[in-house]
């Protein structure tokens, strides 16, 4: 089953790296990346793959960074974004 998952506000750089290193760490490889802008709103888009798991992450502006992909996957990932992010102050 496919869930989505918002990490936190999209503008939050250190979020948006760490999301990334961790999608690095667990071997993902990135097959592709789009930004977009629609109005107000700017929304980049980073399609992943890990084995046989598509994983979709987006910065949308007002809906903040989100990580879609099976539920096993989401929930590793951001296990993996909580636990490196806990000592970051913010």
């Amino acid at each position: 089953m496919r869930v989505t998952v918002i990490s936190g506000p999209e503008y939050n750089e250190t979020l948006r790296t760490t999301v990334m290193d961790v999608m690095e760490q667990l071997g993902a490889s990135v097959e592709s990346r789009n930004w977009s802008v629609a109005g107000s709103q700017e929304i980049e888009t980073v399609q992943a793959r890990l084995a046989d798991q598509e994983i979709i992450i987006e910065a949308e502006t007002y809906i903040g960074l989100s990580i879609t992909s099976d539920e096993d996957t989401v929930n590793e990932i951001s296990e993996r974004v909580r636990q490196a992010t806990q000592t970051i102050p913010t």
